[in-house]
């Protein structure tokens, strides 16, 4: 006689319909797709210059904000201390910023000559990229993902 897998039968259904839940109405998993999908034309544009469109929002905001915090710059990005600490190391090692000591143990991020020079150059390739984006979302979807973004920064920021 054959035992039955313990998957079979009604399990296996819930199971099933939990997945089809997920697949159907998960919320993460539609950002992810969307997100994936739009930093790689953003990665493809700017792989010619050696940077990704993470790299590329990074230095924008030291660029902006002028000697600014690690910290400060990871909260702007939603970042993870070791992907901050791997991408500031990595960019350090390619002059397009250096790092100094602040007060205390703290440290500072400036833009170098390099990393601004790399923006310039990294303009053309991301309008490129922007464009091919806002034809993929479509004019209203480029719009809904701007406020939703400042909806949702202006709530975590706030936590």
């Amino acid at each position: 006689m054959r035992r039955k897998s313990p998957k079979k039968g009604r399990a296996a259904g819930l199971d099933r319909q939990a997945a089809d839940l997920i697949a159907s109405e998960c919320l993460a998993q539609r950002v992810l797709l969307v997100n994936r999908t739009i930093s790689g034309l953003y990665n493809d544009a700017l792989r010619p210059l050696g940077m990704t469109v993470t790299q590329l929002t990074f230095l924008v905001i030291v660029a902006r904000r002028g000697p600014v915090s690690p910290s400060e710059v990871a909260k702007r990005l939603n970042m993870d201390k070791s992907t901050l600490s791997r991408n500031v190391r990595l960019m350090e090692d390619h002059g397009w910023l250096s790092v100094s000591p602040d007060q205390g143990r703290s440290q500072s991020l400036t833009i170098e000559s390099r990393g601004r020079k790399l923006i310039e150059k990294a303009l053309p390739l991301w309008q490129g990229a922007q464009e091919r984006a806002r034809e993929l979302l479509g004019e209203r979807g480029a719009r809904s993902i701007y406020a939703t973004a400042d909806n949702v920064w202006k709530q975590v920021e706030h936590e």
